[in-house]
């Protein structure tokens, strides 16, 4: 099939994004995705990944994955290999930060990874990677910029978006990515707070880094979605996770579409040359 240059990946409140899609499991050198779909979004060819879709399965699944076994590596790949060049992500997090209201959205420009069991890159000094079709595989350490994790051309894009539609929207946050499934501790909230962290999820990591290493570009639209432990009074469910971005989900639809089709055919951001300088001689 023709190329897709742009990827979408987020739960199931975004299957009626793609007009009239196909559908495909890819195996990569990684592990087969999941059900994948392809298809159009406003006359833009785009491909929408379930994070949380069971590999090898090509019936639609909700959340069937938790976020310490998605195969992160397997999706990002996968979407590589269909030519996407850009990826806008969804998920859900608890707020670190007073000036950031639950039901509001955060545009994260950072991170910090407390993750534990994750693979998070690709080069690992044994297996070949294949990013460029006209050139050999990679089979050697990398040691890539991360000064920019997000890609600072793809959130303006999604911050206007925004904007277009009178949304609340904060363009910076650093998020904290935790192992889970389990909800943090207060005492956990309180060290990432002196950290500088504003926002807490699950999902985030290492899919940006994986991007990253890829020469893919990755922007987040991260759905405050609760006062995180310790900040909030009552107990933590993710039945109110879950209904809190379910009444966002319509306008998270409509930002990803507006910043989809205002994406250039041309890159101008230096995520496409994140392994230039890392790659040893």
């Amino acid at each position: 099939m023709d190329k897709v240059k742009i990827g979408v990946i987020g739960g199931s409140g975004l299957y009626e994004l793609i007009e009239n899609p196909e559908y495909m499991v890819l195996k990569t050198p990684f592990g087969e995705t999941p059900r994948i779909e392809v298809g159009h979004v406003k006359g833009r060819k785009v491909a929408f990944l379930p994070r949380h879709g069971k590999p090898g399965v090509k019936k639609k699944v909700g959340h069937a994955v938790p976020p310490f076994k998605i195969n992160f590596k397997a999706n990002v790949y996968g979407l590589r290999m269909l030519g996407v060049e850009r990826i806008i992500a969804t998920n859900a997090c608890g707020s670190l930060n007073m000036k950031i209201n639950p039901g509001d959205i955060v545009l994260p420009d950072q991170f910090i990874d407390f993750t534990k069991l994750r693979e998070t890159t690709f080069f690992d000094g044994e297996t070949a990677v294949s990013i460029w079709r006209d050139k050999p595989p990679i089979k050697t350490v990398a040691h890539v910029d991360f000064t920019d994790p997000y890609c600072p051309e793809l959130r303006k894009l999604i911050f206007e978006a925004c904007v277009s539609l009178g949304l609340k929207c904060h363009v910076q946050g650093t998020y904290v990515c935790t192992e889970g499934p389990r909800f943090e501790t207060p005492a956990e909230i309180k060290m990432f707070r002196v950290l500088g962290g504003d926002v807490v999820g699950m999902t985030s990591i290492p899919e940006a880094v994986l991007a990253r290493e890829l020469t893919m570009c990755y922007a987040s639209v991260s759905v405050s979605t609760n006062w995180a432990a310790g900040i909030s009074k009552e107990k933590i469910t993710h039945e109110e996770v879950v209904d809190l971005f379910s009444k966002r989900i319509t306008q998270v639809r409509e930002i990803i579409k507006r910043a989809i089709l205002a994406i250039p055919k041309e890159r101008r951001c230096r995520c496409k040359d994140a392994l230039k300088g890392a790659l040893p001689r």
